[in-house]
């Protein structure tokens, strides 16, 4: 048997760290680890973890004093989803030492852990979604526009290029990510690679977006410039803005006023528009890049309600069935 190892924990995240980020050490999907992934794990190591047990035998470590970390996160008042996410590289941690024989048991089993409370995010309507949007600078609506009626996450929407979409075609092809510090980075997951349809309201707007820019194929779509891709906390301030002016102007008319939403809401929104038009979780799952698993989870409130409606068009198939059988 291979004795355990003598690492301390500090000394076994630097070499996972820099393992990770050299993509010496990969997913258990066998993909290198993104940027942005590592920086947070990093980051919540540093921060939580180490201070008060980087200096513990990787090998010793308990369960007992993973538990007490969670307990004292618990206490201070953070969140469940910040617990999970500072639990996370430990248990990366830990899967990569018992995948190399550097330890026999995992300490972050079994952990208990408070539960995420649930919050599901906010989902425009399309009336909503259009008065959102139509408010906003006409240079912004675009950008905007394209989260609602394509799904894409905010760094694909950063590393956009105009080659990328295909007006003759109707179809964006999402083939890369933006990241803060390494820049053009691959999509977020294998499925983040994928086709997404233009319907004919956002390949108007992608037209004016092109016409307007006058931008050459390996720019980029939504950029500050022809390189470099936009701020997000800028168009977040533009968008908080033009929503003020616009409830100004609904106060003293005594209208509701707009509800501000952010460009990942916009992109979930996309996925209930999508549902209600009819497209099943799965196809969903193609377009916004994630696996039908996912989406069956994460989106599973969505299927509440419509068991009437599943009934009803179910019995309408086995009766117009019955009915085109032959008889003897």
């Amino acid at each position: 048997m291979q004795a355990p190892t003598r690492r301390t924990l500090t000394e076994a995240a630097e070499v996972w760290l820099e393992g990770a980020k050299r993509s010496a050490i990969l997913t258990r999907s066998g993909t290198a680890y993104k940027p942005a992934v590592v920086r947070g794990y990093e980051a919540d190591l540093r921060r939580y973890v180490l201070p008060d047990l980087g200096a513990h035998r990787l090998a010793a470590l308990r369960r007992s004093d993973l538990q007490a970390l969670v307990d004292r996160l618990v206490n201070s008042g953070h969140s469940a989803s910040k617990i999970h996410n500072v639990v996370m590289p430990v248990r990366v941690l830990c899967r990569h030492a018992i995948e190399r024989d550097e330890i026999l048991v995992n300490p972050t089993t079994n952990l208990r852990l408070p539960v995420a409370n649930g919050r599901r995010e906010r989902v425009a309507a399309p009336h909503e979604a259009a008065e959102l949007i139509e408010a906003l600078p006409e240079e912004q609506r675009c950008l905007w526009w394209t989260a609602a009626l394509a799904g894409l996450r905010r760094g694909e929407l950063r590393g956009l290029r105009s080659s990328d979409v295909d007006l003759s075609e109707n179809v964006i092809a999402v083939s890369r990510s933006w990241d803060e510090k390494e820049g053009p980075v691959a999509p977020k997951s294998r499925k983040g690679t994928r086709r997404v349809p233009i319907p004919a309201s956002l390949r108007k707007h992608l037209l004016e977006q092109k016409m307007r820019t006058g931008r050459d194929a390996e720019d980029l779509v939504f950029g500050s410039a022809n390189d470099r891709p936009f701020t997000p906390t800028h168009v977040r301030k533009l968008a908080l803005a033009a929503w003020e002016r616009a409830n100004a102007e609904r106060r003293e008319e005594e209208q509701t006023e707009l509800q501000p939403i952010g460009l990942h809401e916009v992109r979930h929104s996309y996925v209930s528009l999508m549902h209600d038009a009819g497209f099943s979780l799965e196809r969903i799952g193609d377009y916004v890049g994630h696996s039908s698993a996912y989406m069956t989870d994460a989106y599973r409130h969505l299927l509440d309600g419509h068991e009437t409606e599943a009934a009803e068009r179910f019995e309408d198939y086995l009766t117009s069935a019955v009915s085109s059988t032959p008889t003897l």
